[in-house]
């Protein structure tokens, strides 16, 4: 039997994907005639607790050999989610949503499709499109002031940049995060040509304000720099200095949670039940302890009673974070924030965020911390501006060690679907996650991971190292080999001697060269398992990424994307480059590639 529907094909669902509030959605279905005689209904529902299924008869359209085809016509034009199946009416039988995507026949309830209404105003604030964003881990980049002197009687100075962390046990058997290899902000600035080098248009600072511990994740004061940073006037140069060059920057705002030098938890330790601060923080207990002998228990992120978790359901908390915020844009010019651990974060705390943002600058940008789930929950009108893409990030290096691009294909129809113009944050390793050349079986993969997270759907960006292929695995349930410290001096040459860097750096040129890559239509041309390619199209140019992960070399040929008679490798001059044949003829293209080998050509 053929499928019946399928939401991914533009035969049985017009426009594809997400659609703006007003539009309205053409959905077909192809009924065998062994199913008898039926009378299909489109069941949709919006979400909502106080929304209903509503049927939609279906229109007769005709017949070919043995099929019959039914379509309906449904404006939609409230934003939101919206479910369907749809129901043939005549018995009991309904068809549902399958393994894949394909509906299939069901005597019973079964998944359904899922459509994305979005706002009519909703798009990407126009200074993120067609950027390129870099993550530092602040203390490990680049130390600009050697053997500078510890602010803090907590801390411990790294002078040898390649030890392991000392591991200092703390009073309650633990062990602290007190060792700091100096990294700070005048060594940023010294980088700043290197990483205009790479196409780096943002810059993204883990957080840089006062904690005490090198991760800086455990806020003590949102008002004052890191002073092993540097201090507010200096990081208020930076950011200026980073303008002048046409980039900009953004910074890590931890509202879910503060450290235990945070003044309103100092408070509750001093003044226990008569704190004025005590309902500023989560499921305080005073008939509990912990390990810090604290003679009450509270609520943390993680488990981590270093990490002591807010009460975002409070005015007072919310007020006292968008005054932060206020703070951040007066006294620095930053340019936006990525919200740690946003997939919890309290949803009108972030609506109220968006406001903010909407107030205090132009185009000022919210970025999220999200897992798993629906991202158009967090990234939409009312939220956030985006949301970092760990559902694409598994699947590039998944789907590469499994020979299975189908992964990686399939997660973007899905995404594309649901998150429209939201420019997904696309990384292929971060600070809480191994690198990359560790979890690929293939590393010549890098190449084809690289490519893929600059010209495919979304905000390309580079967690430090990735570009020069560093390796960092967690051991012992430490993070310490992800952020390993840089000495950046030791790579000057790698721009002309490693393929990792020469690509990641070719790839920022064709950023900012080819408007395709950012806002052009993403076209699937050929796929399997080991080979993939598609196109990002506009006003009649295309690109087009091709890609194979097999040991042996590919023939892939497809339809042309646009009219075309030559086609030119715009990566052949990268170290390690490859011979890539290519032919057109008649509408169609081959393209003849090397074993784990890909790369990107432009048509003309």
């Amino acid at each position: 039997m053929s499928c019946l529907f399928n939401s991914f094909d533009p035969y049985f669902k017009q426009p594809f994907g997400a659609v703006r509030a007003g539009q309205t959605v053409r959905l077909s279905l192809r009924i065998p005639e062994e199913l008898g005689y039926v009378d299909p209904h489109l069941v949709l529902k919006k979400e909502g607790k106080f929304d209903v299924p509503v049927y939609y008869r279906m229109n007769f359209d005709g017949q070919t050999p043995r099929q019959n085809h039914f379509s309906v016509e449904v404006p939609l034009n409230d934003p939101g989610l919206y479910f369907y199946y749809f129901d043939l009416y005549t018995d009991f039988r309904r068809i549902v949503r399958g393994p894949d995507n394909c509906g299939v026949i069901s005597w019973q309830d079964g998944e359904s499709w899922q459509i994305t209404v979005y706002e009519q105003d909703f798009e990407t604030p126009e200074s993120i499109k067609g950027k390129v964003f870099y993550q530092i881990f602040p203390d490990r980049f680049c130390e600009g002031v050697e053997n500078k002197p510890m602010p803090f009687a907590d801390r411990i100075y790294q002078a040898d940049k390649h030890a392991e962390p000392f591991w200092q046990p703390n009073e309650v058997g633990g062990h602290l995060n007190e060792d700091y290899f100096g990294g700070d902000l005048k060594g940023i600035q010294q980088k700043l040509p290197y990483l205009h080098e790479m196409g780096v248009d943002f810059i993204y600072l883990n957080p840089i304000f006062e904690a005490h511990s090198n991760h800086r994740y455990n806020t003590a004061d949102y008002l004052n720099v890191d002073p092993l940073l540097g201090t507010n006037e200096e990081f208020r140069k930076f950011v200026a200095n980073c303008h002048a060059r046409g980039q900009k920057v953004i910074v890590d705002g931890v509202f879910n949670h503060v450290g235990r030098d945070f003044f309103a938890f100092k408070d509750l330790q001093a003044n226990r039940e008569n704190a004025r601060y005590k309902d500023w923080f989560c499921d305080v207990n005073f008939w509990g302890n912990n390990e810090y002998n604290d003679g009450f228990s509270y609520g943390n992120w993680g488990g981590f009673n270093l990490l002591v978790k807010l009460n975002q359901r409070n005015p007072e908390v919310q007020n006292y974070h968008y005054d932060t915020i206020r703070f951040w844009v007066d006294a620095f010019d930053i340019d936006g924030i990525r919200l740690d651990a946003a997939d919890v974060l309290d949803f009108d705390f972030m609506k109220g965020l968006r406001r903010l943002a909407n107030e205090v600058k132009p185009e000022f940008w919210l970025m999220g911390e999200v897992i798993h789930g629906d991202y158009s929950r967090w990234a939409n009108p009312e939220m956030l501006h985006s949301v970092t893409n760990y559902e694409l990030h598994k699947g590039l290096w998944s789907g590469h060690n499994d020979h299975n691009y189908f992964e990686i294909a399939h997660t973007m129809r899905r995404l594309q679907g649901l998150c429209h113009d939201t420019r997904l944050y696309t990384f292929s390793d971060n600070h809480d996650v191994e690198r990359l050349p560790n979890k690929l079986r293939n590393k010549a993969h890098i190449r084809h991971i690289a490519i893929l997270v600059y010209t495919l759907w979304g905000i390309p960006s580079i967690y430090y190292g990735s570009e020069f292929g560093i390796e960092g695995k967690k051991e012992w349930g430490s993070d310490w080999p992800l952020r390993p410290c840089l000495e950046l001096d030791k790579f000057r040459d790698d721009l002309t001697t490693n393929p990792v860097t020469s690509v990641y750096a070719a790839l920022g040129r064709l950023k900012a060269e080819y408007p395709a890559l950012s806002w052009g239509e993403v076209k699937e041309l050929q796929l399997t398992t080991q080979c993939y390619a598609f196109a990002r199209v506009l006003d009649g140019k295309a690109l087009v990424a091709v890609f194979n992960n097999g040991d042996g070399p590919a023939e892939i040929e497809f339809q042309l994307p646009v009219e075309a008679n030559t086609a030119t490798d715009l990566l052949a001059d990268t170290v390690g480059a490859e011979n890539v044949m290519t032919s057109l003829a008649s509408g169609r293209m081959k393209v003849q590639l090397p074993s784990n080998y890909a790369t990107v050509l432009r048509l003309d």
